[in-house]
């Protein structure tokens, strides 16, 4: 591990103001600068005297324990000042320090929607969790959610068997942590064939007060939050409440008046959030923050060494090899991932970011995880 890698690791581990530790970063430049600016630069920046002795004398154990996770493989530290930082997370008041993810990185910077309701939900409850977000994801959508048991389980679950369905869990445990342990099975499948997300450091137990802090992430990540069943006193409000400060779409399914998991979702309508029946309504309320994240994702490219942005047009252009490879690859007759996969040599990561950009250009279209060319 560099010198910048394990000072960074430092930072992190210190704890304290978010902001600050940000701060700190963009004035110095890296974390090994940082480091050595000294005690009255760290307060002059906002730290406390706990962070700064942290800094000065790190927790060794914590320190390994990052350090030899971050070894196993699809691993990642993704801090403020790293390019695949995502860029909707950005966008929020309070963006974390850093991400610890474990899977594909690239997924977070893929559109996504947070589905999040009851930890004991009804059986239409759950029901409605499996199929919006079995549509949602054949739409091309990653599902976003918590992990915890009921909905989220649910909806995590309904993503992982769409064919080349994504899928991100947003832990408030350590990234190496099953939280509940019974979901053990679902962590590794979700690690595996999506992407878990942490900002808290390996080994770190589950904590009431961590939950709220998960809750803002997965706001932060989403282009909009749909809420299936919720309590009047619930997480699933949390984060819906987080989701409409940053400007995002809240969606809500209604339910019985007579069942009181759906009474939160019954406030959140009153309170302006958006009443669903359909997938489809959901997809079409996110456009706006969609283009957000395509110009994001524009800049992103075009920042990349050899990797140029086609402007819009009817065709990719020409002088980049890869979008006029995946031009060709893709016919008037719809084409699932795999096969774009196997004729153009590009990675699934690679073809989910060019299409992206592709679909919101106007030079694609997709249906049910299928992609074609518009006609």
């Amino acid at each position: 591990m560099d010198t910048d890698a394990h000072a960074l690791l430092t930072l992190i581990l210190a704890g304290g103001s978010s902001a600050a530790r940000r701060q700190l970063l963009d004035t110095h430049g890296d974390a090994t600068r940082v480091l050595k600016a000294g005690r009255s630069s760290w307060r002059a920046g906002g730290l406390s005297e706990d962070s700064c002795s942290r800094l000065l004398k790190p927790d060794s154990e914590a320190l390994g324990r990052c350090i030899a996770w971050l070894e196993g493989p699809h691993r990642h530290l993704l801090h403020w000042q790293h390019p695949d930082y995502p860029a909707l997370l950005r966008q929020t008041s309070s963006p974390p320090l850093a991400l610890f993810v474990e899977g594909d990185p690239d997924l977070l910077w893929h559109p996504g929607v947070a589905v999040v309701g009851s930890r004991s939900p009804s059986s239409g409850g759950r029901d409605n969790a499996r199929d919006f977000s079995r549509t949602l994801a054949l739409s091309g959508l990653a599902i976003c959610s918590g992990m915890a048991a009921g909905i989220d389980a649910a909806a995590h679950e309904a993503a992982l068997a769409v064919p080349d369905g994504h899928t991100i869990a947003v832990v408030g445990t350590g990234p190496d942590l099953a939280y509940p342990r019974s979901h053990a099975r679902l962590r590794d499948r979700i690690a595996t064939a999506g992407a878990l997300v942490s900002e808290f450091p390996p080994g770190t137990e589950a904590r009431p007060g961590h939950f709220p802090s998960r809750n803002r992430l997965l706001a932060g990540l989403s282009l909009g939050t749909l809420v299936i069943e919720a309590a009047e006193r619930s997480g699933a409000l949390i984060t819906a409440r987080l989701t409409s400060e940053a400007g995002r779409e809240v969606f809500a399914i209604p339910g019985s008046i007579h069942n009181p998991m759906a009474r939160g979702c019954h406030r959140l309508i009153r309170d302006g959030a958006v009443l669903v029946e359909r997938p489809q309504e959901v997809v079409d309320g996110l456009g706006p923050q969609a283009e957000v994240l395509a110009q994001s994702l524009r800049q992103r490219l075009a920042s990349t060494p050899d990797r140029p942005h086609p402007e819009a047009s009817t065709q990719p252009a020409p002088l980049d090899p890869d979008y006029q490879t995946l031009w060709m690859a893709l016919g008037h007759d719809p084409t699932g991932m795999d096969a774009l996969v196997a004729r153009t040599r590009l990675t699934t990561a690679e073809l989910s970011s060019m299409l992206l950009v592709m679909e919101l250009d106007g030079q694609v279209a997709v249906e049910h995880g299928r992609y074609s060319r518009r006609s």
